[in-house]
């Protein structure tokens, strides 16, 4: 008995996800067993690079997620709407989904997962995030059994692109945006990307599963690439340092003791150390570093985006649940007939974790200065820093600027509402004409 696929969207990631379907040979034998049913498009106007019998097409997206015959509905349509209402709705027909969806599932996550579980169905998620890269089931299978500390990750391409080509080039963010572009690298409406909000559905997903509770997305703590110059990355590199936008979720206690957990979690450009695993993942690569107890570090890397790597991801968890299925068929099944769900695969936890604020973030930072080139000014800013505990590093004038004296100072590790009131106290004095940048560091 053939499991028959309901496909919505036949865009980048639909078209990859057919092409796999109709070309089994050498796969997983349980592809074979796999059939596309039917596949919602917007338009059956626009060209297709998949060749599909015209019965096979409807733009009526509600008649494959109501159809009784279709056991697996596939969302990859993007977007919030009708994206969740179409997921909620194969739900509430006994559809197990798979959906590439990192924006409707970090936003729409709770009540999702919460109709799935009624529902006693599966939504799988492995291409939400890192693209082809498999995360979500290590995290939670084959790593289920540790105590996760840290999720560190570089997980938007466009991001990384566009800070590579500046640490290669010595180009300027607008000029290298502008070009990425052109090459179809970056959406002509980047600001998901680019300001960080694209990784932040991500880490959210990631860190409600490493830390078994439901993130509320505002509460995750969201900088961008915009104000991140050519001179910052110049400076960056003498100091050892490559910049790259990192998405951070991290247990606050290292004890196991709290009945709440409480996160750090962030997303904003970071000072990576060259010797640091994640400093050479370059381009559009994406790469999850994981750090438990007890196994240490692992890290994830891979292609971010595109039709191979997502379909590949979409591919997994379509096998994963009919595998599932074809056991359940031998008998293993609730009374009512829904399948018993397996709970290293299902999204069920229920409470929220705690976000400890930004202000009490106790990390190291990079901070750039244009004053007027006065004598004392260094110092001023030096004692400044120590009247609000901020222990600094070095500090040093670099040269002139636009007729300006330039200063980076670089801190230990000092807490963030520390720090911030000491750079509003600066911002004040009649010698400095701007803060022109700063950066945290990892």
């Amino acid at each position: 008995m053939a499991f028959k696929i309901g496909l919505l969207g036949l865009g980048t990631v639909g078209t990859g996800t057919v092409q796999i379907l109709l070309n089994p040979a050498q796969r997983h034998p349980l592809v074979q067993e796999l059939e596309l049913y039917r596949v919602g498009v917007r338009s059956l106007a626009k060209p297709r690079s998949v060749a599909l019998p015209p019965s096979l097409i409807t733009t009526d997206l509600d008649a494959i997620v109501t159809d009784p015959e279709v056991d697996i509905v596939v969302e990859v349509i993007g977007g919030l709407e009708p994206a969740r209402s179409l997921i909620l709705k194969a739900i509430a027909h006994g559809k197990h989904v798979v959906t590439a969806n990192k924006a409707a599932i970090a936003r729409y996550g709770a009540e999702i997962f919460t109709a799935a579980e009624a529902a006693g169905v599966y939504v799988l998620l492995e291409a939400a995030v890192g693209g082809g890269i498999p995360v979500i089931e290590p995290l939670k299978q084959s790593l289920c059994a540790n105590r996760i500390l840290t999720v560190t990750g570089i997980i938007n391409g466009t991001t990384n692109y566009i800070l590579t080509r500046m640490q290669t080039e010595g180009g300027d963010f607008a000029d290298i945006l502008a070009d990425a572009q052109r090459l179809g690298y970056a959406e002509a409406d980047p600001t998901a990307d680019v300001d960080g909000m694209d990784a932040a559905d991500k880490i959210a997903i990631l860190a409600s599963l490493a830390f078994g509770g439901r993130i509320k997305l505002p509460e995750v703590h969201c900088e961008g690439i915009r104000q991140v110059s050519a001179a910052d990355i110049a400076y960056a590199d003498k100091l050892g340092f490559v910049i790259k936008l990192l998405a951070v979720a991290k247990r606050e206690s290292q004890l196991p003791t709290e009945s709440t957990e409480q996160l750090q979690l962030r997303v904003h450009p970071t000072l990576v150390p060259k010797s640091h695993p994640l400093a050479s993942v370059n381009d559009v690569n994406n790469a999850i570093l994981i750090e438990g107890d007890p196994i240490g570090q692992v890290m994830f890397f891979g292609p971010g985006a595109g039709a191979g790597p997502t379909a590949s991801a979409i591919m997994a968890d379509i096998l994963n649940i009919a595998a599932i299925l074809k056991v359940q068929q031998s008998g293993t099944v609730r009374s009512h007939g829904t399948p018993v769900l397996d709970p290293l695969l299902a999204c069920s936890h229920q409470s929220y974790c705690t976000i400890v604020p930004i202000e009490a973030l106790v990390t190291r930072f990079y901070a750039r200065f244009l004053t007027r080139d006065s004598p004392g000014v260094i110092g001023k800013l030096g004692t400044c820093f120590g009247n609000h505990d901020v222990s600094l590093e070095s500090i040093v004038q670099t040269g002139l600027r636009d007729n300006l004296a330039e200063i980076v100072v670089v801190t230990h590790h000092v807490r963030e509402g520390n720090f911030r009131t000491a750079l509003d106290e600066i911002r004040a004095m009649e010698a400095v004409s701007s803060i022109a940048s700063t950066l945290r560091v990892l």
